[in-house]
C-alpha cells in the first residue's frame, strides 16, 4: 500500500472535508443540528457511550465510564482500536465523569479524571475531531494521546513500523528485519517543526492527526518523539507533548490544543487545520478549562537579524515556563512574525539551524504586538566564526553532515545501512566531515584519530581545540590525547537527558562545547610530519556496544 507524506507539504493544498452528509445516515436520537449540509448531526447515548453522528461521513464513540474513543466510524468502516484496547490519553484513563452537551454546530464532550480535563468536538458537516488535554499536573503520567488503528488497514514498510521486524535488538522497541534494516516506533525522521500531520493515506480513506501548536510541550522545536508505528497489531498516531525519552525541558501543564483526527478521501488533511492557520471562535465560549481566546494573546515580530550565516536557516524560539512558541526567520532578512502567544515574559531564542546564538527577554501582552527593532548576533556568539587552524564541520548544533548523521534518524547504528563507525580522519583529505562519524561510543569507535599537519610558526604556540556535541548517553565525553604526550583532564560531563537518544532515532539534547587547552610541548616540531590527535569516550557508566557511554558530535575545531 501507498505510503503518505507526513512532511510539511510544499505550496499546502486545501482539500475539502466533510461537506456533505453521509447518504443513507439515520437520524439520531437527541439534540440535532439541522444544518443543511449535516442534517444527520447530533448524538445519541447507546448506554455505555455517547455516540456522535458528525453529519458528514464521520460517526463517532467515546466511553461514559473513562472517556476513551471506542469507535471511529468513516463511510462505514471502522478505525479505531487493536487487541482490545481503546484510543486514549496515556494508557487510559480510570473511571472518570463524562458528559455531552450541543452548543449550535458544536458537539462538545468533556472528560475529567481528577485534575485532568480532556475534551472532544464536532463540528456540524466535518470529518473532524477537535481534542483539547488540560494536564494540570503529574498525577497523570505524561501528555499522550494515542489513536489506536484496526490491523490490515494501512500496513506499511517504513522506519516506524515493525511489522516485518521480528527480531529484537535493543529493549523491547527496536527490531531489525532479515535483511539488517532496522525498525522502531521512535524512527519518525521528523522534529517538531518538521510536520503538521502525521498519518496514512490507502484505498481512497487518509486517516491524520493533525498536531496541535505544541505550547504546552516540552523540547521546543527540534524534539522528536514518536509519532505513529505500526505492527501486525495495527497502528498508532501519536499527539506526545512530554514524554519519558530525551527530554531536554520540564514539563509544562495547561491546556493543550486542539489537535485534530482528520479523515480524508485519501488526500492530505486540510490546511486550514494546520497549526498557526487553524483558528477556533466557536470554540471561544464552549467552557473548555484554561481555554484563552485569540482576543487574550499576543504577537512578537522581528524586523530583522542581522549577523546570520546566510548559508543556514535561522529559527527564532519564545520559552518560558509556562509555554513555548516558535517561528522561523525570512531568509532574506530575518524577519520573524509568532502570534497566538498567551501573555508573560519570554526569553526569546535565535537559533542558527540548532545552536543558540543569542537570546534576549521580550514580554507579551494580551491584543499586543511586541515589535522588536533589528536583532544582532555579535559574531563571537557562533563558534564558526572564530579563525581555525582546521575544522570538521560547521556548527550548527546538529550532526549533520557527518558519516551516517542521517541514516540515525531513522535506523539504529547497527542497521546494515550505516557506513563503518570505525576510521580515521585526515585534515586536508577533502573527506573529514564525511569520514568522521556522527556518533562515538566508549565500546565502539573510542580512540579515532585526526591527522593533521602544522607550519613552524604553528607548531611553536599553544592552541585551543574546541570539541561540541549535541547531546550524549551515560555521560559520554571526549578526553584528548596529542601525539601520545599530552592527555587532557576528564572534562566534567554536561547536563544531558538520561535517557536513550542515540539509538532511537534523536541526537537532541544540550548543546555544549568542551574546550582544551593544548600547550606548545605537544606538537610535533617536524612540518612534514603529521600530527595526530586522539578522541576517547569516557565515563563510568552505561553498558556495552552502542548503548556504552556515548555523544553526539556537532562539529571539531583547532584555533589559531
Amino acid at each position: 500500500m501507498s505510503e503518505p507524506t507526513v512532511n510539511r507539504p510544499v505550496g499546502r493544498r486545501t482539500f475539502v472535508l466533510g461537506t456533505a452528509a453521509a447518504a443513507g445516515t439515520a437520524a439520531l436520537a437527541g439534540p440535532l443540528a439541522q444544518a443543511a449540509s449535516a442534517a444527520s448531526f447530533g448524538y445519541r447515548d447507546d448506554g455505555s457511550n455517547y455516540v456522535v453522528d458528525t453529519g458528514a461521513s464521520l460517526v463517532f464513540k467515546v466511553s461514559k465510564t473513562n472517556g476513551d474513543l471506542t469507535s471511529l466510524v468513516y463511510k462505514g468502516t471502522e478505525y479505531q482500536g487493536y487487541g482490545g484496547k481503546n484510543s486514549h490519553i496515556e494508557s487510559g484513563l480510570g473511571t472518570s465523569t463524562v458528559t455531552i452537551r450541543q452548543s449550535g454546530s458544536t458537539i462538545l464532550i468533556s472528560v475529567a479524571y481528577g485534575t485532568l480535563r480532556h475534551y472532544y468536538a464536532a463540528r456540524s458537516g466535518e470529518n473532524n475531531v477537535y481534542l483539547w488535554t488540560n494536564r494540570a499536573d503529574t498525577s497523570v503520567a505524561s501528555t499522550r494521546f494515542i489513536l489506536r488503528v484496526k490491523a490490515g488497514l494501512f500496513l506499511n514498510d517504513q522506519p516506524d513500523s515493525y511489522t516485518y521486524a521480528p527480531t529484537t535488538i535493543e529493549a523491547s522497541d527496536v527490531f531489525a528485519k532479515s535483511d539488517g534494516q532496522t525498525r522502531s516506533k521512535h524512527y519518525s525522521k521528523l522534529r517538531v517543526v518538521d510536520y503538521d500531520y502525521i498519518g496514512w493515506s490507502a484505498n481512497g480513506v487518509g486517516l491524520w492527526i493533525v498536531r496541535s501548536n505544541h505550547e504546552k510541550a516540552s523540547g521546543g522545536p527540534f524534539y522528536r518523539s514518536l509519532l505513529r508505528h505500526q505492527s501486525a497489531d495495527g497502528g498508532g498516531l501519536y499527539e506526545i507533548l512530554h514524554y519519558a525519552q530525551n527530554q531536554t525541558e520540564d514539563e509544562r501543564f495547561g491546556l493543550q490544543g486542539p489537535y485534530v483526527i482528520a479523515l480524508t478521501d485519501g488526500g492530505a488533511p486540510s490546511s486550514s487545520l494546520f497549526p498557526g492557520t487553524l483558528t477556533t471562535p466557536w470554540a471561544d465560549s464552549l467552557g473548555i478549562s484554561g481555554y484563552v481566546a485569540a482576543s487574550g494573546r499576543g504577537r512578537v515580530a522581528g524586523v530583522g537579524i542581522t549577523g546570520r550565516n546566510t548559508a543556514y536557516p535561522y529559527t527564532v524560539g519564545l520559552a518560558n515556563a509556562a509555554a513555548q512558541y516558535w517561528g522561523s526567520a525570512r531568509s532574506s532578512d530575518g524577519y520573524f512574525s509568532i502570534a497566538g502567544v498567551l501573555p508573560g515574559t519570554y526569553t526569546l531564542t535565535v537559533y542558527k539551524s540548532e545552536l543558540a546564538v543569542h537570546s534576549t527577554s521580550v514580554t507579551v501582552t494580551a491584543g499586543g504586538t511586541t515589535t522588536l527593532n533589528s536583532i544582532a548576533i555579535p559574531s563571537s556568539n557562533d563558534p564558526g566564526n572564530a579563525s581555525a587552524i582546521w575544522r570538521i564541520n560547521d556548527w550548527t548544533g546538529t550532526p549533520s553532515g557527518f558519516k551516517n548523521a542521517d541514516l540515525m534518524t531513522y535506523a539504529h547504528p547497527s542497521d546494515v545501512r550505516a557506513a563503518a563507525w570505525t576510521g580515521n580522519v585526515v585534515i586536508g583529505s577533502g573527506t573529514e566531515t564525511s569520514a568522521f562519524p556522527c556518533y562515538l561510543w566508549k565500546d565502539v569507535n573510542s580512540g579515532l584519530l585526526v591527522y593533521f599537519k602544522l607550519t613552524a610558526a604553528q607548531a611553536a604556540a599553544a592552541h585551543t581545540l574546541r570539541i561540541g556535541v549535541t547531546t550524549a548517553y551515560a555521560n559520554g565525553r571526549p578526553q584528548v590525547v596529542v601525539n601520545d604526550t599530552w592527555t587532557s583532564a576528564i572534562p566534567s560531563p554536561p547536563t544531558q537527558p538520561s535517557t536513550r537518544s542515540l539509538t532511537n532515532g534523536s541526537y537532541r539534547g544540550n548543546n555544549h562545547t568542551f574546550t582544551y587547552s593544548v600547550p606548545a610541548s605537544a606538537w610535533r616540531t617536524d612540518t612534514g610530519q603529521y600530527n595526530t590527535l586522539k578522541i576517547n569516550i569516557v565515563s563510568g557508566s552505561g553498558t556495552t556496544a552502542y548503548l556504552s557511554a556515548g555523544t553526539s558530535i556537532d562539529a571539531l575545531d583547532l584555533l589559531t
